[in-house]
C-alpha cells in the first residue's frame, strides 16, 4: 500500500498537497446515525489553522471545510465520508529560486530518490499542510470518543527548549499561544520563541497528552498494542522524534519495586494506585489515564543561511524563504490530539467486532 491510508475499521485515507488546490480526507467505518456537521469538524481545524499567532507561520489559510459525502440531515450515513478544504493563501513563488537545491531538514532528497519526482512548492505532500487533512478526521473520532465514552484527550506543551512548565492548569492552555498549562511559564516560552525567530530560527521542545477516561480493553496483546499503535500513529507525524508513555525513559533509572503499578480496590473498582505504565498493561488499556509525551523538533525552514547542494550535488548555500513556524508546538497539538483519537476510535470498533 503506498502509506495514504491509516486504521483498520475506521480508516483514514489523506489526500493533496501544500500548494495545490485542495487538501482533504476520506472517512470509512464511522457508524451511521451520528450527530456530525461542518461546525463540529471546524472547531478543531480552527485550533490548528496557520495565522493564530506571532509563534507560527504568517500564512492566513482560512481552513473552511466542506463535507461532500456520507451526512445527510446533519446524521453520519455508515458511507464514505469525504471532507475538503481550499488552499487559497499559498506563496509558490516563494519556492521557485531554491527548487533544485536540497532544504536543510527537509525530505526534498529522499523524495527524489523514491520517487524521481517531487512537487517542490513548500514540500508538497511531505509538508506539514497535510495535517490539516489529518485533524478533520480527528475531529469525528474525538466527537464520537467524548458522545460515547466521555474520553477527552488534553494536549498541552510542558517544555521548548530549556524552559519547563511547572505547574498545571488545564483552562490555561487555549488561553495563551503556546498552549502551555502555566501561564507564568508560557510567557517565558513565548518570549524564547519571538527571539528566535527574530533570529531567523527555530526551537522545539515537549508536549504531553493525557487521556482523560479511555474507554477499557482496547489494544491487541501482540502486534498491535496499544501503544504500538499509537507510536506508529504519532511518528508518522514529521517533526514528531520521540514518544514515551507513563514515565517513558524514566522507568530506565528505576527498580522494578519502583516501577511497577501496584493493584488497589477503590470504591470497589480495581485500580493502580499509581501510574508509571501510562494507562496501558500489556498492550491493552484498563480505563486509568493514558498518558503519552512527545518530543518535537525546531521547524526546518528557516530564515539563517545554511549550507546544501543542488540536484547535481553542486555545493551552495540556501535560505528559505516565506512564511514558516518558529514553534511548531502550539499547532501539532491539535494533530498529535487528532491521530490519539484516530487510534483509540479505531480500536474501538474493533472492540466491538468481539463482544
Amino acid at each position: 500500500m503506498p502509506g495514504n491510508t491509516f486504521g483498520s475499521l475506521f480508516c483514514v485515507t489523506t489526500w493533496g498537497e501544500s500548494h495545490g488546490p485542495a487538501l482533504g480526507a476520506v472517512i470509512d467505518g464511522c457508524p451511521p446515525n451520528f450527530p456530525l456537521t461542518e461546525k463540529d469538524i471546524q472547531i478543531e481545524l480552527n485550533r490548528r489553522r496557520p495565522g493564530q499567532s506571532e509563534v507560527g507561520t504568517a500564512r492566513n489559510e482560512e481552513d473552511k471545510v466542506k463535507i461532500l459525502s456520507g451526512v445527510f440531515n446533519g446524521k453520519t450515513l455508515g458511507t464514505p465520508i469525504s471532507l475538503i478544504i481550499e488552499n487559497k493563501d499559498h506563496q509558490s513563488k516563494d519556492y521557485s529560486k531554491i527548487k533544485n537545491l536540497y532544504r536543510p531538514g527537509h525530505a526534498d532528497l529522499a523524495w527524489d530518490i523514491k520517487y524521481k519526482i517531487r512537487d517542490y512548492r513548500g514540500g508538497g505532500r511531505s509538508s506539514g499542510r497535510e495535517t490539516a487533512a489529518r485533524v478533520m478526521a480527528g475531529a469525528i473520532a474525538k466527537k464520537y470518543l467524548y458522545s460515547k465514552f466521555k474520553t477527552k484527550i488534553i494536549g498541552h506543551t510542558i517544555q521548548v527548549a530549556d524552559i519547563k512548565a511547572i505547574s498545571f492548569n488545564e483552562k490555561a492552555i487555549e488561553q495563551n499561544n503556546i498552549r502551555c498549562a502555566d501561564p507564568k511559564i508560557a510567557k517565558a516560552m513565548e518570549k524564547l520563541v519571538l527571539e528566535t525567530k527574530k533570529d531567523g530560527d527555530s526551537v522545539g521542545g515537549i508536549a504531553e497528552f493525557i487521556i482523560k477516561m479511555p474507554p477499557s480493553g482496547l489494544g491487541e496483546p501482540v502486534f498491535d498494542k496499544l501503544q504500538a499503535d499509537l507510536g506508529k500513529a504519532l511518528f508518522s507525524i514529521a517533526t514528531i522524534k520521540g514518544v514515551e508513555f507513563g514515565l517513558g525513559f524514566e522507568s530506565a533509572r528505576r527498580c522494578g519495586s519502583q516501577n511497577n503499578d501496584e493493584f488497589i480496590n477503590k470504591n470497589g473498582k480495581i485500580t493502580t494506585g499509581t501510574n508509571n505504565a501510562g494507562g496501558i498493561y500489556g498492550g491493552i488499556s484498563i480505563g486509568t489515564d493514558i498518558i503519552i509525551r512527545v518530543a518535537i523538533k525546531p521547524a526546518s525552514s528557516i530564515l539563517k543561511t545554511q549550507n546544501t547542494v543542488d540536484t547535481k550535488g553542486t555545493k551552495s548555500t540556501i535560505k528559505v524563504e516565506g512564511r514558516h513556524d518558529a514553534c511548531i508546538i502550539p499547532r501539532l497539538i491539535p494533530v498529535a490530539q487528532s491521530m490519539i483519537a484516530i487510534v483509540l476510535m479505531d480500536h474501538v470498533l474493533r472492540q466491538k467486532t468481539m463482544e
